[in-house]
């Protein structure tokens, strides 16, 4: 399926002092319409029936206002599908979850605007990602450039919601001012955008007849804004609850909860401390950034820990440990 394997990446501060993190088989870069082809095929297998250039409109429900079925449009014509169980994997703020009843909106902070190109005629390498911080390259996110070959890579921008649009700039902006600056002699072959959520996971992942997983359910990672494995993890576990209610005959709200337990197991308490972190990082200037990032690369990238990160971190900004005092306890920090 394409999919190089990092070592992690460099990062860069607002003056672009950098730092490498060496981690052997960390990361792996997807090509994503491969993987998406792969994934359809694999359901196909199973026995799904895949219906493309289909788009849902609509639920139905039972009397007692259960979900039970999808409307859809496909080929200029509306369709009723009945089922026995819907999951909503329709992306941030989904529609399907919200025509249930469930609301899955995001405060603007809670939001990353992004905007990536697939760009060719570059000279980069091809062992680490690179990552970008800065108030003026990204305000509350940052930039990434994610090969895909000797010359070619998907570079991007994620900015904060609340910051997309102010001065007249929105994330595509802050993308081109990027890209004519390092790359200039790109040559762009494709362009992406959309919304990821940066929060914790939506508070309700179900109802009765209905589960909601991925990005739909909030379950992007805070940090990053990465989607793919969280939403694998969500998947699995909705499924599961699924066909054991199916097999039970009850996929009622309280029998279908046993996803949102398992989830929360898992990920519920990490999710929390990823946004605990993350909400601390963004308040910094970039001068901290900056003497953060000057102190880590005196470092050899291979004895960089996570302890030796917050250590750091904790150096510079010694406030935060009132701030982070959760994470200190669960010997995060």
């Amino acid at each position: 399926m394409g999919v190089p394997r990092h070592t992690w990446g460099t990062f860069f501060s607002p003056n672009e002092t950098n730092v490498t993190f060496h981690h052997p088989r960390i990361a792996y870069i997807l090509e994503r319409k491969v993987f998406d082809r792969a994934i359809a095929e694999m359901a196909a297998t199973a026995g799904a029936e895949v219906m493309v250039k289909a788009r849902a409109t609509g639920v139905t429900t039972s009397d007692n206002e259960a979900v039970n079925g999808v409307v859809f449009r496909h080929s200029g014509r509306d369709y009723t599908c009945k089922t026995k169980v819907v999951i909503a994997a329709d992306g941030v703020e989904s529609q399907v979850a919200r025509w249930a009843g469930i609301d899955t909106t995001h405060q603007l902070r809670d939001v990353g605007i992004c905007a990536q190109y697939l760009i060719s005629n570059m000279k980069i390498g091809t062992d680490y990602c690179d990552f970008y911080f800065g108030r003026e390259v990204a305000p509350r996110g940052y930039v990434w450039v994610f090969p895909k070959g000797d010359d070619i890579a998907n570079v991007g921008v994620g900015i904060g919601g609340a910051i997309s649009g102010k001065g007249g700039k929105l994330a595509i902006d802050y993308l081109n001012e990027f890209v004519k600056r390092k790359f200039p002699k790109g040559k762009i072959l494709g362009l992406v955008c959309g919304a990821v959520p940066v929060a914790e996971s939506l508070p309700k992942l179900v109802g009765d007849g209905i589960l909601i997983v991925g990005d739909a359910a909030h379950h992007s990672d805070p940090m990053s804004g990465g989607g793919i494995a969280n939403a694998m993890y969500s998947g699995k576990f909705a499924a599961e609850a699924a066909v054991e209610g199916i097999r039970n005959g009850d996929v009622s709200e309280t029998v279908l909860a046993a996803y949102t337990k398992r989830w929360n197991n898992k990920f519920g308490k990490h999710l929390k401390n990823i946004c605990r972190i993350r909400n601390c990082i963004i308040k910094f200037s970039d001068e901290t950034l900056d003497k953060y990032t000057e102190t880590l690369a005196k470092i050899p990238c291979e004895q960089i820990t996570m302890a030796k990160i917050f250590q750091t971190l904790l150096r510079h900004q010694p406030r935060l440990l009132l701030e982070l005092r959760h994470l200190i306890t669960a010997g995060w920090v």
